[in-house]
């Protein structure tokens, strides 16, 4: 092997990635390192879908629970964490793997991403505030003011953008899209990126299934334990967020899982369409082990 690689794994919820990348590093003897940006929080197991205990005894795993639901943590975070993780991991291996469906973390690792400054709870509160008390219209002008360029880019849909990008442009008094500009990263190792998918009805029948299994193995009790929590961003994510609605008596627990269900189902197909634009992906079914091994050992 010429140069230290990293295997990074990705694909839509519930395809199967923590099982592949289990095989696969277990055939190399290499490590793992989580990109799941909510897997990273040690409280919430069951909905983040976290490997389990025997799982991260057959393989070590990295970034999996080293942060608790009150840190806050980024994409930026993660980006240095994994460098650091990734650099002591190669001391004692020529090839690691990273499994995770956060589309961001992904990025960040593989191209880089910008350093831009922790917003301070003061600030993060009172954006967080004008959008409660005056919808998503006045926000979206008020980003418009600030920074018409990214008022140009952004999903205006996306309240959570706009908020992070109006956070942005009043904590440094220059605008957001200024500061996206940094160019790609060069890493000192390969990246080797393999998607898995399958047929959309397959998939979408897994991931009901895998709801089901949630909801078996302690859901309803782990989110119970989060409820009193429920403000904090780590917790804003598909799985509690229903759960919790269900709990403010919104709607009955069967509607709540029947959304847990649809909300997953969109959520695959977001990460699907973002993967599907990076063309240096190659893919294959999640059964297809050998052929992913073969490709691999090809790329090597």
């Amino acid at each position: 092997m010429d140069k230290k690689s990293v295997v990074v794994i990705v694909g839509p919820t519930g395809i199967g990635k923590t099982s592949v990348t289990l095989s696969l590093a277990e055939k190399y003897n290499s490590p793992i390192i989580s990109a799941d940006s909510r897997q990273v929080y040690r409280e919430i197991k069951i909905g983040t879908a976290a490997p389990t205990i025997e799982e991260m005894e057959r393989v070590p795993h990295y970034l999996v629970g080293t942060k608790s639901i009150f840190d806050y943590y980024s994409a930026y975070e993660f980006e240095q964490d994994a460098l650091k993780t990734v650099s002591k991991l190669f001391e004692n291996n020529d090839l690691l793997f990273m499994t995770g469906g956060s589309m961001l973390y992904v990025d960040a690792f593989c191209n880089g991403i910008d350093a831009l400054p922790t917003v301070d709870k003061e600030l993060r509160d009172e954006v967080a505030r004008e959008y409660e008390e005056n919808g998503l219209e006045y926000i979206q002008q008020k980003l418009k003011l600030l920074d018409p360029e990214y008022y140009k880019q952004v999903d205006l849909k996306n309240h959570k953008r706009i908020i992070y990008a109006i956070e942005i442009c009043l904590m440094t008094g220059t605008p957001y899209s200024q500061l996206r500009t940094n160019p790609k990263a060069v890493r000192p190792f390969n990246i080797i990126k393999v998607g898995l998918n399958m047929d959309r009805q397959k998939l979408y029948d897994r991931i009901n299934q895998r709801v089901e299994i949630m909801f078996e193995q302690g859901l309803l009790e782990e989110a119970t334990e989060m409820y009193k929590h429920r403000e904090l961003n780590s917790l804003n994510t598909v799985g509690y967020k229903e759960i919790f609605a269900h709990f403010d008596g919104e709607y009955d627990l069967e509607r709540a899982k029947e959304l847990i269900k649809r909300n997953s189902r969109h959520y695959a197909k977001k990460q699907l369409s973002w993967f599907n634009r990076d063309k240096s992906i190659s893919w294959y079914h999640p059964l297809d082990v050998d052929k992913i091994k073969e490709f691999i050992d090809s790329t090597l």
